[in-house]
């Protein structure tokens, strides 16, 4: 039996979903609490999580499922739509594959807002809404990269990128062009890592220089996703607070996991998703930016452990 138990955790699931492709792949006992994994994006995949901590939870009593969404990463699809209602009908897909009913949907970065509109559309499907590094706001967001970011060039006199900084404030700022050029500064600026990492994030973050998956997928961009995704859908411009409040209302409970050292949100954002979620409902960590599952692992685990029943 055990054996049996060890072999369906490994298994790698493909399946045809609207005659594509979907890359899935479930770890631990179907017996133990479902929770699917949504990675950022867009254009990301879901091989970092997968790597890093997919197993520890399913040690840690859950029944994990993560994919790639369709033309991402491990999903390729030259005919992705790249829309919301594409990526509900795959995550449903996911859901008749694995044989669930109401799970947890844990969303990291750009994954927790399709994991939020999913919720919102689909109540009686999610048991819970775990938020890991997501944006309420993708506007509120780029302004944070972009304070930040003008507020470091000022205390190193770098007149260069200050006249770049100068020059986004005035582009449109639902533009795709904007949203990667801010993105490309909180790269630079080392927004997504922590400053002081612990000796757990350093260790993990090692493998994705000799773990096969990761050297292949870990910094994998699909460059169609955000094109498509921005045609589509206008993300840029996204604000989700209301969808939130319609998953509360339907009973939905919210979690949050952030980082201190996360670039992308200022504390103002921080006090606005409590008052939100509910203080309870949210964990700010030190030592600890955008990668939240992997910068604190144990507490990320710990989290979900007592979050989730």
């Amino acid at each position: 039996m055990k054996n049996t138990l060890l072999l369906f955790a490994l298994l790698l699931a493909t399946f045809s979903a609207n005659s594509q492709t979907i890359y899935s792949k479930a770890y631990g006992n179907s017996k133990d609490k479902p929770l699917i994994y949504l990675h950022g994006g867009p254009g990301f995949n879901a091989s970092g999580f997968e790597v890093t901590t997919a197993q520890k939870l399913a040690e840690n009593g859950f029944y994990v499922i993560v994919y790639d969404r369709r033309g991402e990463g491990r999903s390729t699809d030259n005919n992705a739509a790249f829309t919301f209602n594409e990526t509900f009908d795959d995550l449903n897909f996911i859901y008749d594959k694995f044989n669930l009913t109401s799970v947890t949907l844990v969303g990291h970065s750009f994954g927790g807002i399709i994991a939020t509109l999913y919720a919102e559309k689909y109540p009686n499907k999610v048991k819970a809404l775990v938020l890991v590094s997501a944006p309420l706001s993708t506007q509120e967001t780029f302004s944070t990269v972009l304070n930040s970011s003008k507020a470091l060039y000022f205390s190193k006199k770098d007149t260069v990128n200050l006249n770049y900084i100068n020059i986004l404030e005035n582009m449109d700022k639902s533009t795709l062009e904007y949203s990667s050029y801010c993105f490309g500064h909180a790269m630079q600026n080392g927004f997504y890592y922590p400053k002081a990492p612990t000796k757990e994030a350093v260790d993990i973050y090692s493998r994705f220089k000799t773990d096969t998956l990761l050297v292949q997928y870990g910094s994998q961009m699909t460059y169609e996703a955000p094109q498509g995704f921005w045609r589509n859908e206008k993300y840029t411009t996204l604000d989700i607070k209301e969808n939130q409040r319609t998953v509360l209302k339907n009973s939905t409970p919210i979690f949050g996991l952030y980082g201190k050292d996360d670039g992308l949100f200022s504390e103002v954002q921080i006090r606005e998703i409590e008052n939100l979620i509910n203080q309870n409902n949210l964990a700010y960590l030190e030592n600890c930016s955008h990668n939240l599952f992997i910068d604190q692992q144990t507490k990320f685990i710990k989290a979900l452990k007592n979050w989730i029943k």
